[in-house]
């Protein structure tokens, strides 16, 4: 295809370089006359411009935020915020940067705090993991006020209106694990659920709907299994654990497997691994590296992965994308349901990223 210069366009409309060039960036003084003119020839011509070159020529710098939980080295959010940075790195030739703001899950005050602090820096577009459905929504109508194109991340709330969404089916995901665990376990009559919880309260909606799907699995096709909640305090220690954990299962000889919803499904491998017991079997999610070590070292039999550095990495794409190089985006990305087990732990990979 024939690159389409200004200096073509001005010919077929007639009129001067400098008055396309004004067309083109929707720069004043241009007569209605001449604008018809131009628009008529950019038409005939089936111009396309090079959103790249321009987004360049700009020069303008672009300031993401990135609203997450705060959490220790090592975990699921920290790919998310590799991803996030090396998206920006991508795409430093065009100004963007992101920066990181955390707060604490079961603390509300301070994802008040870190949402009002976002929004006293002006930012260009936002990437949040939602808290509450009513706080979060106090702070995502002040986004649409401003203008502020804003991705959730992990919870989908639909009512928010967001640019767009990335995050596991957390429903079909939870569904899934159930189906996959029993497929291991159809003859057992108890199974453990392993959960950290604050006053009655998981730490996201994400596990909520994800044990919800888990339940309707075993609602419909497994319900005389006895499920037993396990809660393991969160700020608890390797030593608290350990009793909370060997009490359960002295007390409970018949379970054999277990699930947990959330990524420190290694608090239960490595007690195993401590107290040899092989015959134990558990489920859990988001390949980090203590879970992947227990995988590796056999406590853990299976992990649901959900591509956490390519969902930061494409969250800073899509607003890119809809910011700026003004594209549609897609408003909904669901992440794949991945199985990894002990032979297939190693060769997941990030998603080569071009």
């Amino acid at each position: 295809m024939a690159i389409i210069r200004i200096k073509d366009i001005a010919e077929r409309a007639g009129v001067s370089v400098g008055t396309v060039d004004r067309v083109l960036h929707n720069r004043p003084n241009v007569s209605p006359k001449a604008l018809a003119k131009v628009n008529k020839a950019l038409e005939e011509m089936d111009y396309k411009p090079n959103m790249y070159a321009s987004a360049l020529a700009y020069n303008k710098q672009y300031t993401f935020w990135c609203i997450i939980p705060k959490h220790e080295s090592e975990a699921y959010w920290e790919e998310i915020e590799e991803g996030a940075q090396a998206a920006c790195e991508r795409r430093r030739d065009f100004g963007i940067s992101i920066k990181m703001m955390y707060y604490k899950r079961f603390q509300t005050e301070t994802f008040v705090r870190a949402t009002n602090e976002v929004l006293r820096q002006k930012p260009d577009g936002v990437i949040v993991v939602p808290s509450t459905l009513e706080l979060t929504r106090k702070f995502t109508d002040q986004l649409h006020e401003q203008q502020v194109p804003f991705i959730l991340l992990d919870s989908y709330m639909p009512d928010l209106r967001p640019l767009s969404f990335f995050g596991q089916d957390s429903f079909h995901s939870g569904y899934f694990a159930a189906r996959i665990l029993m497929m291991m376990a159809p003859q057992e009559k108890e199974i453990m659920l392993m959960k950290q919880m604050k006053n009655g309260n998981v730490a996201s909606k994400q596990q909520e709907n994800r044990e919800t799907g888990f339940r309707h699995y075993m609602h419909d096709h497994f319900p005389d299994v006895q499920i037993y909640e396990l809660d393991l305090p969160l700020d608890g220690e390797r030593g608290q654990y350990s009793q909370i954990l060997e009490q359960f299962f002295k007390q409970h000889p018949l379970v054999h497997h277990c699930i947990t919803f959330n990524s420190k499904a290694h608090i239960v491998g490595e007690f195993l691994q401590r107290s040899n017991r092989r015959n134990i079997q558990i489920m859990g999610y988001d390949m980090v590296e203590k879970n992947a070590e227990c995988v590796r070292q056999g406590s853990i039999s299976f992990l649901i992965a959900q591509h956490a550095y390519m969902q930061g990495y494409e969250c800073v794409e899509t607003l890119f994308d809809a910011i700026v190089l003004k594209r549609e985006v897609n408003p909904v990305n669901y992440m794949p349901i991945e199985l990894l087990t002990k032979e297939n732990l190693d060769f997941y990979r990030r998603k080569n990223i071009g």
